[in-house]
């Protein structure tokens, strides 16, 4: 190996150590701010923010204020650090997501699961508004994500391990844990939701797919599609963490829906099943 090879490992391992440091920085920060210890986490997807709103004892922390952490500019997204109870277990709740279409690198993207992680997390809720691939399904659908293809041809544990973090090569083969969904099973049904199982595909946007995409996803055997959720599932699975994840079927996808597709429609979905999926992860987190 080069010099100049030497030079380009060691700026990769400043980076790595400097990611360690930026973590425990932001933790350092959150915990001046609060004095609870999360236990749970929770992503909320566009327009499915309104989580919070069941939550008590709460304190927001907007991601503007907490160093390092990248700020979320998609609309429906309000970008912030909510802390509260649900019940008896304490939780934290992520109003807004980090999008590899955003420009953001997949380090940046997933960097909350590792302060979230940091934080005393160990179990994560993952919730996304996806398009419905699988004809069975329909606009408002909840669906229990039961595994992931990714079509986004990177992830996010690109680049030199951190042991400190880790394992080098981590297991996916229950990389939604069967426990949660067993939990998420169990409460589903005492509470009538209607709720679907599916495998989640990783589409990179920030367009919709074309016709010919989804044939070819659904050939593949993937149930729904979005833009979300497959780097932070396997960051949170990377550091230890059991994963419930949840889809809201805001549009079918392209060749399968009748109209073209807008954001706008999307929110709209999603904020009119948003009431379906809190009472339902809010009886869940009860439950626990």
């Amino acid at each position: 190996m080069g010099h100049n090879d030497d030079s380009v490992v060691n700026m990769k391992w400043g980076y790595i150590k400097m990611f360690y440091e930026k973590i425990t920085e932001s933790v350092e920060y959150i915990k001046k701010k609060t004095d609870q210890k999360p236990e749970i986490g929770i992503i909320l997807g566009s327009g499915l923010g309104s989580l919070v709103d069941v939550m008590e004892d709460k304190e927001v922390i907007p991601y503007k204020e907490i160093p390092n952490f990248p700020v979320s500019n998609v609309e429906g997204h309000a970008g912030n650090l909510v802390f509260g109870k649900i019940g008896e277990r304490t939780v934290v709740a992520m109003q807004g997501r980090f999008h590899y279409y955003e420009g953001y690198d997949m380090k940046e993207v997933t960097y909350p699961v590792y302060v979230l992680r940091q934080l005393g997390v160990e179990n994560l809720i993952v919730t996304n508004a996806c398009g419905g691939i699988n004809r069975d399904l329909k606009p408002g659908d909840l669906v229990l994500i039961t595994d992931y293809i990714n079509f986004l041809g990177t992830n996010s544990l690109f680049g030199k391990n951190d042991d400190r973090l880790g394992v080098r090569f981590p297991d996916m083969s229950e990389a939604y844990s069967k426990e949660l969904m067993a939990k998420a099973e169990k409460v589903g049904d005492e509470l009538e939701i209607g709720y679907q199982h599916g495998v989640y595909a990783i589409f990179s946007g920030p367009r919709y797919e074309t016709a010919a995409e989804i044939r070819a996803y659904a050939a593949l055997g993937a149930d729904i599609i979005g833009m979300s959720t497959v780097p932070e599932t396997i960051a949170a699975n990377y550091l230890g963490m059991k994963v419930l994840g949840i889809g809201c079927v805001t549009n079918m996808a392209t060749g399968i829906a009748k109209n073209k597709h807008s954001h706008e429609e999307v929110l709209q979905i999603a904020n009119d099943a948003g009431d379906k999926l809190c009472r339902w992860v809010k009886e869940i987190i009860e439950q626990w």
